[in-house]
């Protein structure tokens, strides 16, 4: 494997938005950070020094997103923005935030990766510090099947399975290596959620920020034109309709098995917080934030026993 050197962005980046779960409108940017930086959030809305590093020791909540915290700084919703800085080489970055969430943009880390694609990635002056395994970690969650392997490699991997007992979805697979362009063939993949979901993540106070066009939208039996209409009236859009292949009209999928590349992405940033880039050959299985920050904190811990 080729050594590279350290990167940060060439510029600053600025993106506006509502985050999916407050509901909250936040601003962030993206700025270049010097050599063994790391990425780090600020909540500038807190102060110029409320800094928290972007670590699986700092995770408080895995509830359908990835929260980290540090006293009374905390940052939700961080796993799309730090796959897209995994998947475009991005080891050092400081972003700036103006509240709680990192707004959900188009529901993928598409515009990070846009915006970053188009502006350069700069080259630093010391080689990219790997995240090197003496052994394998593994994590299981035996009631639901769930695992994430990280084994040494020469070449960093990732293969992802899903499987929710889905009509629709099936059984779906996904990859990255370096040979795999992550800013057309993952970053571009968005979230997802089941029709039936919907309503109960209003009711828990969830996805306040969600709408039409941030999600793939899974419907996965038959339902109501009065079903229908009553979500519509939740998202503020004309009536939605049931696609024959079980999807709701709101989207056109970017790939056929765009949940499962979303699931990778997710994946990829989530396993960012062992603190860098993973020289590993990684694999899962029905992985979701909670495994896969347990397979993060094992990596961490594996690191600091034998230090």
């Amino acid at each position: 494997m080729i050594q590279l050197q350290q990167q940060t962005v060439g510029r600053s980046f600025s993106f506006e938005g509502k985050g999916l779960h407050t509901g909250k409108v936040s601003k962030i940017t993206i700025n270049p950070a010097p050599v063994g930086h790391g990425i780090r959030f600020r909540r500038t809305d807190i102060g110029e020094n409320a800094i928290i590093e972007a670590l699986a020791d700092n995770v408080s909540g895995t509830a359908r997103s990835t929260t980290i915290t540090s006293g009374e700084i905390s940052v939700i919703t961080i796993e799309h923005l730090m796959s897209a800085l995994t998947g475009m080489g991005i080891d050092n970055a400081l972003i700036d935030i103006d509240n709680v969430e990192v707004p959900i943009l188009d529901g993928s880390a598409k515009p990070y990766v846009d915006a970053i694609w188009k502006d350069g990635i700069v080259e630093q002056d010391s080689p990219r510090k790997y995240i090197e395994l003496p052994e394998p970690v593994e994590v299981r969650d035996e009631r639901t099947g769930a695992y994430v392997r990280i084994e040494p490699s020469d070449e960093p991997s990732y293969d992802i399975q899903i499987d929710f007992n889905s009509k629709v979805l099936g059984v779906q697979t996904a990859h990255w290596d370096p040979s795999v362009i992550y800013a057309e063939e993952i970053g571009v993949c968005r979230t997802f959620v089941f029709f039936h979901e919907i309503e109960a993540l209003f009711k828990n106070n969830l996805i306040k920020g969600g709408d039409v066009d941030n999600a793939v939208v899974i419907v996965e039996n038959p339902v109501s034109q009065e079903q229908l209409e009553h979500i519509s009236e939740l998202f503020n859009v004309p009536v939605l309709e049931r696609r024959a292949d079980g999807y709701l009209n709101n989207l056109t999928l970017r790939f056929p098995n765009e949940c499962a590349r979303h699931k990778l992405l997710d994946l990829m940033g989530d396993l960012r917080l062992t603190g860098g880039f993973l020289k590993a050959r990684v694999t899962a299985m029905k992985s979701g934030h909670s495994i896969n920050i347990k397979a993060a904190c094992a990596v961490r811990d594996l690191l600091r026993s034998i230090r």
